[in-house]
């Protein structure tokens, strides 16, 4: 698995992100040089955006085991072809950000089909804080 993935124009997911069960087309952007924040934007709804990081800048020994049914629904070859991200939530300021690494999102570099996947048998936070106090 790698942490740093690349922009793309379109990924598709597998299934909808769950929250926006009729958006599966999204864009993702980086929102910084070094690749560790972007924007997930609905493609078809422009006004739907996530923000999602790589984990590894806060999280330094995140290495989610994904299930072998998102590994098929990816078509994912090798573990260097999955890029994994999570979800944001912003919070009030950065202080109070938070990610969810309960269910990254994958995405397959090859193929840009992307899935968010929820981590069995584990006790990861769905919000665990981006920045120590």
């Amino acid at each position: 698995m790698t942490d740093a993935p690349v922009a793309a124009p379109e990924i598709v997911f597998v299934a909808p992100i769950m929250g926006f069960d009729q958006h599966k087309r999204f864009s993702l952007v980086a929102l910084d040089d070094e690749g560790v924040l972007f924007s997930l934007r609905c493609v078809d709804s422009p006004e739907i955006r996530l923000v999602v990081v790589a984990p590894g800048r806060f999280f330094p020994g995140y290495l989610p085991e994904i299930d072998d049914d998102t590994v098929a629904a990816l078509d994912l070859r090798d573990a260097t072809e999955a890029a994994v991200l999570c979800v944001v939530n912003p919070g009030e300021d950065a202080s109070t950000a938070t990610a969810n690494l309960l269910a990254p999102v994958v995405i397959n570099h090859r193929s840009m089909r992307a899935a968010q996947t929820v981590l069995v048998g584990t006790d990861l936070p769905l919000k665990a804080p981006l920045m120590v106090a």
